[in-house]
């Protein structure tokens, strides 16, 4: 249902994109004025990723996927019938974009904290994956169906389409497969989930100022943006280059293509983990992929005049994208597994800020040059910068266990001293203390076990 539920985000996420030159026609909108509105879904994206990942941290991230797509899915229904009744056209569409990017934003940061609390070290890769996949099921199925609905029925039908199945896949999910008590969340866990408790908070500080954790965080928000930057234009591309070619084709054969690509890089990376090949350059290697061999093919998009060979050249690039997923994706459950969800959130909030700059800035750049070539190096040029990062300074050791357990015992100590421990006596607080501080020192003394 995790697959299904990203194919579906991904279904509502992509109609604009979809619709991009039968919305600029319909409204009489330029390239500057399109990518005003394609960008500000990055927005609203960036702003609910931290908060969205500390509360899914805190009360379950199955809760707040189910309520964000609850939401994003009545939106998309609505957007055709509120474009009708308002001469605004450009503010309504840029808000509801805006909108759309902040209900969205809790989706990756939850999915990350709940993977990383049910899913082992060792199945992680082939997990994201194959959920990861669903980004690619979305836009096949977007890009095939939508594509038809356009042709047949207009715009419209295309935001009906997929607003009406993610309801349904809501209500599906509510109804068959998590019970009451799993849906019911208290008003308590909301206040607790809002506030960071003292015992509970996240050793930020020390955190960031951990080499490894930058690496990750930039090499997260070139690949985002990219990503982002090749979802957004790639349709307008295909379309404005190859005006005679069926939408169909271009906007279903790379989606295609990536799913398998994705799954196999899963499968690879779990399969060479196993094999004892140390975890930090298994996720380089995919990374390797994912960003730099990607880009080389998204240069040759720009340079070739044949559908054919573009068709060949972006299904490379898009699916080769997908080796991310085993590559920084998981990289952040390997470094803070117990704050996963808060900071993916962080990563991500980067990627979609640089996001929202380099989607408008494709879009200038395209205006004022007349080319898409600038386009494609752009891209390439951000991928680069986020490989050679997390080449040079990643890692795939804890850096969030000494800082908890470090806590843990600062705490137990606070309470044997001052006599405030309410549920257990002195004698056993005395025992909870040097038991905890045994296992600090045997952290301290071997490291090695403490990262297994």
């Amino acid at each position: 249902m995790l697959l299904l539920g990203t194919c579906l985000l991904y279904c509502a996420r992509v109609t604009v994109p979809i619709c991009a030159v039968a919305l600029s026609s319909r409204f009489d909108w330029d390239k500057k004025q399109f990518g005003v509105v394609l960008s500000s879904f990055f927005w609203g994206y960036c702003l609910t990723q931290i908060i969205g990942g500390h509360i899914s941290d805190q009360i379950g991230g199955e809760k707040v996927l189910l309520l964000s797509a609850s939401a994003w899915g009545l939106l998309t229904v609505l957007t055709p019938l509120l474009t009708h009744i308002t001469s605004a056209h450009l503010v309504f569409m840029t808000s509801s974009r805006f909108l759309m990017g902040l209900l969205q934003g809790v989706y990756f940061p939850s999915l990350a904290s709940l993977l990383s609390q049910r899913v082992r070290e060792s199945e992680r890769a082939f997990t994201y994956s194959t959920v990861g996949t669903g980004s690619q099921f979305g836009t096949l199925l977007i890009g095939g169906a939508g594509s038809l609905l356009l042709e047949w029925y207009g715009w419209e039908s295309v935001f009906y389409f997929s607003g009406l199945l993610t309801l349904l896949w809501v209500y599906c999910t509510c109804k068959y497969l998590l019970s009451e008590k799993e849906l019911t969340i208290p008003m308590n866990y909301l206040t607790r989930g809002l506030s960071i408790p003292k015992q509970t908070k996240v050793p930020w500080k020390q955190l960031f100022r951990k080499a490894p954790i930058w690496a990750v965080i930039i090499a997260q928000l070139s690949t985002a943006s990219t990503f982002f930057t090749l979802l957004s234009w790639l349709p307008t591309f295909f379309k404005e280059t190859f005006p005679e070619s069926k939408g169909w084709v271009f906007n279903v054969v790379p989606w295609l293509v990536a799913i398998p690509t994705s799954l196999f890089s899963g499968f690879l990376s779990d399969h060479l983990i196993s094999q004892g090949y140390r975890t930090i350059t298994i996720r380089k290697f995919m990374q390797v992929i994912g960003s730099g061999v990607s880009s080389i093919f998204a240069l040759c998009l720009g340079q070739t005049s044949s559908f054919c060979k573009a068709i060949v050249f972006a299904s490379a690039s898009v699916g080769l994208q997908t080796f991310n997923h085993s590559g920084i994706s998981v990289n952040v459950q390997d470094l803070a597994p117990s704050c996963a969800g808060l900071l993916f959130g962080v990563a991500n909030t980067g990627g979609a800020l640089l996001g929202v700059i380099c989607v408008y800035l494709a879009g200038y750049l395209i205006e004022t040059t007349g080319s898409w070539i600038c386009v494609f190096n752009l891209v390439a040029a951000v991928n680069s910068i986020g490989l050679c990062t997390f080449l040079l300074f990643g890692e795939a050791q804890r850096v969030d266990t000494h800082s908890v357990c470090f806590n843990r015992i600062k705490d137990a100590e606070t309470k044997y001293i001052m006599g405030l421990d309410e549920t257990h006596g002195r004698k056993e607080c005395w025992s909870s203390f040097f038991l905890l501080r045994a296992v600090a020192g045997g952290l301290q003394s071997h490291p090695a076990q403490r990262f297994q």
